[in-house]
């Protein structure tokens, strides 16, 4: 296996439309980083994206990519019911990973993958790759350094159109994706909250689902009491119509307030009568910091951007948001 103190070769299990832009080529971009290999169950698949992104090896198999002695690390991206299993495998040959989100499917999962990287020697980061983003870091600066003066509560609405070209999707299959659309966009959202103001003492919530061909939630309303005092209340819901749609999150405090989108690109904070705006430009793979901290991580350069247990945690709040799903 290729030495860890130079650098981290990769390989990709799962090299779908996330791993186009977003992430796959940040693995080449960053320093000390190399892409070796990547694997589709779909080998034509496969042996296109390699050659178009010029990896040397493609595969078919993920057991053939996980026997390559020259990967150290592997990017688990295929959908949410395989993280766990392409995990342990991983770190069982003795790889370090860094996982797509949703961690896992639920709760039980995310406690055996905490559990595994606890009795291994190897490395685990989660993929909330928004952490890292500038936006975000300075949402996490304002409310540091208590811009808007001390924090009170955070509301976060994410109200969208109902996406018919997504019916046969996997994200809406409970089996596959964890809990259909709330489980694929809200981890991002859940540890934000989780990343700006620590762990929660009670969490509460409810989830409905309005269509009948449905077998996922598309409303879920939480609340979370957090340790530090600061209340949450989030609205998701993925059925409304095109007029009500929204995607916001504030955040309250003694002196004023911070607001910002999840799919854009501008940020406003308010103290007093004074408005401040912001606008933020992403990197095209929008996933490169947060993959260049993890290649830090990895080589012993840095502490872990995003631990399993951090992972658990908003594992943990999904899974309480959404138990008592009526139908």
């Amino acid at each position: 296996m290729k030495q860890k103190e130079k650098h981290i070769a990769w390989g990709i299990i799962g090299c779908g439309d996330v791993a186009e832009v977003k992430s796959g080529p940040a693995f080449q971009n960053c320093d000390q980083s190399e892409l070796v290999a990547v694997m589709r169950r779909n080998g034509e698949k496969a042996k296109d994206f390699a050659e178009r992104h010029k990896v040397p090896l493609w595969y078919d198999d993920a057991s053939l990519l996980l026997k390559n002695d020259d990967i150290n690390a592997v990017y688990v991206a295929t959908p949410p019911s395989t993280h766990l299993e392409y995990a342990l495998k991983s770190l069982e040959v003795g790889k370090d990973v860094y996982l797509e989100k949703p961690m896992v499917l639920n709760e039980d999962e995310a406690l055996v993958l905490k559990e595994a990287v606890n009795q291994s020697k190897n490395k685990l980061v989660v993929a909330h790759y928004r952490r890292h983003l500038p936006m975000y870091l300075k949402v996490k600066e304002l409310v540091d350094s208590n811009a808007i003066g001390q924090i009170e509560y955070v509301d976060i609405k994410y109200l969208i159109e109902h996406d018919k070209n997504i019916n046969s999707n996997w994200r809406i299959d409970p089996s596959v994706s964890g809990g259909g659309l709330f489980h694929d966009l809200a981890p991002h959202q859940l540890d934000l909250m989780y990343y700006f103001f620590g762990d929660y003492k009670q969490v509460a919530g409810f989830a409905t689902s309005h269509e009948e061909e449905y077998q996922m939630s598309d409303s879920v309303n939480g609340i979370i009491g957090f340790k530090n005092g600061i209340q949450f209340r989030g609205i998701w819901n993925f059925n409304v119509p095109e007029y009500i749609a929204e995607d916001n999150c504030t955040i309250h405090g003694s002196k004023g307030t911070i607001q910002f989108p999840f799919y854009g690109s501008q940020l406003k904070w308010t103290v007093g009568s004074e408005t401040t705006t912001n606008n933020f430009k992403n990197p095209v793979n929008i996933q490169q910091p947060l993959i260049q901290e993890t290649v830090n991580y990895f080589l012993d350069l840095r502490t872990n951007p995003c631990s399993v247990e951090e992972g658990l945690v908003v594992t943990s709040i999904m899974d309480k948001f959404t138990h008592n799903i009526n139908t």
